[in-house]
């Protein structure tokens, strides 16, 4: 091991020394004996101009570098320093590419020595971490970095970063560093050399292992906890707190100087009431009433009163998790009793020790699987959920997951990792719970299941209850993609692949007798599945392209109908029952080799055993979809959805069901006494009409109240309606998305950016994110979009707050759940409202559902559909009291047509004012 590692940093002129990018600053920072010992920095003469968003980025100027040295002067000092040395950096390959070329350039030896990269070890050593971003990594280990993109501050944080990682790893159990030297191998850099070294160490002297992690069947894990149960005997004297002074004395009496919050008493009286009278409830919670405490407080008295369990289900992970991490928490302060809580997630998302303890067995090279699998090595010293959320997998990772994640629910006890086992431990916690925490996705697992998922329950809540329909369309629906369906096939693999078919044969003596023959025929039918496979999806993409030829988009959607006779739609039918009965012979040689393993001895057949059994469900469960796909009714609308830039990657089958609502009734709401619905957008022009028809409601039997927000918008809020942007069928599509590219502008100059712009059309955002950008009239801001700026919402989010002058630009999912409070975001543009395209599969079904049955498709679906968005992106405005914003609408539609007003009356009474691009720019300087 060499005894020196020297941590290098530059700032160049642009991204290629082939390019003639050069260097203009240059830092080192020298480690030796687990210490800094040297520093050196500095700044380099490129002769060639700094470009104007290098300097801003930088902050170093032609005139900053003019008296600077060459880069062949400072030569020999820099080999001089790296000699017999580890090179580091933050992104490696970038700083020795760059180093590499000038050193060659000016006549000096290449570094020939180790290179090790610390976005590579923070990766791994680091699995839950949100961002690798050196500034991000920095924060999160409290490193002071006050000069971002400067070579000396980068290099000196990337160094302490660095002596951080060295020291987690020496402290790491044996076996663990053992696994992770082997795994190492297969990365970027030469991490292997360090961590053979550090073993090597280790070796020689041996530490106890710490309390905190214990060995179970070769993986060090996080020793957990024995559960004490927290009391739960009902207090005699206990009563729900019905007045407004007994409520407020438990807010002042907690530890977290809780404040009431106008409207969120009526909500927990609500609650109560609901539970106590056994009726449904919808409660539209206007923002900042404080609806998660506002149904968890009765929700926690209910429960204890009556010694019953309540359900808490949200719509997305996030709010579960801060539900438990942050609300709970916040509830045991106010209560006068102590109340056991859980969160429980579907069996999938919690990782089976036993499948991942097996992979580490296997050998793959492949980048994505060997950095996950270090990964989670890491990860389980420190999980006490082996929950996947917890993780920042690549896609890559993503699906290596799928092949370690829990597969068979509950272990027997006699399993050797029942103990152990975190999807058994979260269910343990789950069965004992007052109040427990679940997602709408596995609440409807146990609704289709019949109950069979979650413990039994009789009251629930759903948060984010806007979007129960839509959930129970997707989860009673059927998808298929390629990728996937690949990836769960390939577990199984060739023979010569060395997967759970040759692991299977190896194990079992059964098959000596005629292998070669059994082994053909096994090899023979697996390829045929996978050919057929393909073959199904290459016949998708041509009936999407034939049923969509007239559509000029790279991506397409094409509705498959049962009732056609045309040559596609055979050859599309005939190839899904050639898959089915290829499926059925897999399913069946799996079968017969599962009932030949679990007779075998030992531990390992049960292993094999589990491994095959899951598998077999994965080929019935794939049998039935394609099956549902192609036999089930008009009550379902089928489509294909594919990309013609990446067509068998990214296509995809659906079947989904026009309507949930019947279901719901049936097999949901009629068997609980008691399901509060909440959400701040359940109303559409001041009705509840459309959400209780939609989830199959009964209206008389149902209590509604709508909570209006206490903000004072009247006074913080304008909206104004943009009288001087063109219809959008009076022009062409790139005339119009230049006339809104040139508004955003203008605005944002007179908003100083801070602005969310929302499109319904993702192509419509590329295009005007483009024209923007490339007119240079906003070089001061930073312009960040979906789906081309990399990363995911709350990351793009979080980038967007970074930035005093910034756009956000987004799509979708950015209509809601976008929390940016304060002077973060003052203003918000609606490029078009929110209206389903009518050619979407499941808008279209609907629509002709509605009509078939007499009814009215645009007021009865689409306009309420587009209400309850609008109002979801009017929410991202204005998230506490002292927010102050503007709204621009630039959809004529929306004061012009008779359906206009349905969108102003939905939301809170603001000042609304049409004017020009000039009025506009005027009022908001003055506004703001």
């Amino acid at each position: 091991m060499a005894k020196k590692f020297v941590v290098v940093d530059l700032e160049t002129t642009g991204n290629s020394p082939k390019k003639g990018d050069r260097i203009i600053q240059i830092a080192a920072v020298v480690i030796e004996g687990g210490k800094i010992s040297d520093t050196y920095t500095s700044l380099l003469n490129p002769l060639q101009p700094i470009p104007p968003f290098i300097s801003e980025l930088t902050g170093l100027s032609d005139d900053d570098v003019s008296e600077a040295p060459l880069f062949s002067e400072i030569a020999p000092k820099i080999s001089s320093l790296l000699k017999d040395a580890y090179f580091v950096a933050h992104n490696v390959l970038f700083d020795l590419g760059f180093l590499q070329e000038e050193l060659i350039l000016c006549g000096e030896e290449s570094f020939a020595g180790p290179v090790l990269d610390t976005v590579e070890m923070a990766r791994f050593l680091k699995p839950s971490a949100d961002s690798y971003k050196l500034a991000d990594l920095a924060a999160g280990e409290g490193l002071s970095h006050d000069r971002p993109h400067q070579a000396d501050s980068d290099a000196t944080v990337t160094a302490e970063l660095f002596l951080l990682f060295l020291d987690k790893l020496k402290k790491l159990p044996e076996k663990t560093l053992g696994q992770l030297a082997l795994l190492s191998e297969g990365l970027k850099s030469d991490i292997h050399l360090l961590l053979h070294s550090i073993g090597s160490i280790k070796v020689t002297d041996r530490g106890t292992l710490p309390d905190s992690i214990v060995y179970v069947n070769g993986l060090a894990i996080k020793k957990q906890e024995r559960q004490m149960g927290d009391k739960t005997s009902t207090e005699a004297s206990l009563e729900y707190p019905w007045s407004d002074s007994d409520k407020q004395k438990f807010f002042s009496q907690s530890p977290y100087r809780l404040v009431k919050r106008e409207g969120q008493f009526e909500m927990m009286d609500e609650v109560f009431h609901s539970f106590q009278n056994g009726t449904h409830a919808l409660i539209e919670a206007g923002t900042g009433i404080g609806k998660s405490l506002g149904y968890l407080f009765p929700a926690v008295y209910f429960s204890r009163l009556h010694a019953v369990r309540v359900i808490i289900s949200t719509y997305t992970i996030q709010l579960q998790e801060q539900l438990l991490a942050k609300e709970i928490p916040l509830l045991s302060g106010m209560v006068p009793f102590s109340f056991k809580s859980a969160m429980l997630k579907g069996k999938n998302n919690y990782i089976s020790l036993s499948r991942f303890a097996k992979s580490l067995e296997e050998e793959n090279d492949n980048y994505d699987i060997v950095l996950a699998k270090m990964q989670i090595l890491i990860w389980l010293l420190d999980t006490d959920h082996g929950d996947r959320d917890e993780l920042n997998l690549s896609s890559g990772g993503q699906l290596y997951w799928n092949t370690i994640r829990n597969e068979k629910g509950i272990l027997r006890e006699q399993d050797p990792w029942h103990e152990h086992d975190f999807y058994n431990k979260a269910r343990k916690k789950a069965d004992e719970a007052d109040i427990l925490i679940t997602n709408h996705s596995l609440l409807l697992s146990d609704v289709e299941s019949g109950g069979n998922v979650l413990p039994a329950y009789s009251f629930a809540i759903l948060d984010e209850g806007h979007h129960f329909e839509k959930a129970s369309a997707g989860h009673l629906g059927i998808r298929l993609d390629y990728l996937s369906i690949r990836l769960a096939l390939n577990q199984f693999g060739l023979y010569e692949q060395r997967q759970l078919f040759y692991k299977t044969v190896s194990a079992l003596s059964q098959f000596q007798n005629g292998k070669k023959m059994q082994i053909q025929h096994i090899n023979d039918l697996f390829a045929d599945t996978l050919y057929d496979l393909d073959e199904f999806f290459k016949i998708s993409i041509a009936y999407a392209s034939k049923a969509a030829k007239k559509n000029s988009s790279k991506k397409l959607k094409a509705v498959i109908y049962r009732h056609e006779h045309n040559r596609e739609w055979q050859a599309l039918n005939n190839a899904s029952e050639r898959l089915i009965f290829r499926l059925r012979d897999l399913s069946g040689i799996v079968q017969s080799m599962y009932d030949k393993a679990i007779v075998l001895p030992g531990r390992s057949s049960a292993t094999l055993g589990t491994e095959l059994a899951a598998y077999k469900e994965e080929l019935e469960g794939l049998r039935a979809k394609f099956t549902g796909v192609f036999t089930s009714g008009d009550e379902f609308v089928k489509w294909v959805e594919t990309d013609l830039r990446v067509p068998q990657n990214a296509t995809e089958i659906f079947a989904m069901p026009v309507t949930v609502s019947e279901t719901l009734s049936k097999k949901f709401f009629s068997l609980k006494k008691s399901v509060v619905l909440t959400s701040a957008t359940l109303t559409v022009n001041q009705s509840f009409s459309y959400m209780i028809e939609a989830l199959g409601l009964e209206p008389r039997y149902v209590n509604t109240i709508s909570i209006p927000s206490p903000f004072n918008y009247k006074d913080n809020v304008k909206l104004f309606i943009s009288s001087d942007v063109p219809e959008i069928n009076s022009v062409s599509q790139d005339s119009y998305i230049a006339e809104v590219s040139a508004r955003i502008i203008s605005i944002c100059e007179a908003a100083k950016g801070r602005l969310l712009v929302l499109f319904t059309s993702h192509d419509m955002l590329k295009k005007t994110f483009e024209l923007v950008k490339e007119s240079g009239l906003l070089p001061e801001y930073a312009l960040i979009a979906q789906g081309i700026t990399g990363g995911s919402r709350s990351r793009l989010t979080r980038n967007f707050q970074k930035y005093d002058k910034a756009v956000l630009f987004g799509t979708n999912s950015f209509w809601e759940g976008v929390d940016i409070p304060g002077e973060g975001l003052s203003c918000l543009i609606v490029v078009r409202l929110p209206f389903s395209s009518p050619d979407e599969p499941l808008t279209k079904a609907k629509c002709e559902q509605i009509e078939k049955n007499g009814g009215r498709p645009f007021s009865e679906y689409s306009l309420p559909e587009a209400v309850l968005r609008f109002k979801q992106g009017f929410g991202r405005l204005i998230r506490t009291d002292e927010d102050r914003g503007v709204i621009v609408i630039f959809d004529k539609r929306i004061g012009a047509s008779s359906y206009g007003k349905v969108f102003l009356q939905s939301i809170p009474e603001i000042p609304i004012k049409k004017a020009d691009i000039e009025e506009l720019v005027n009022e908001i300087e003055k506004w703001l």
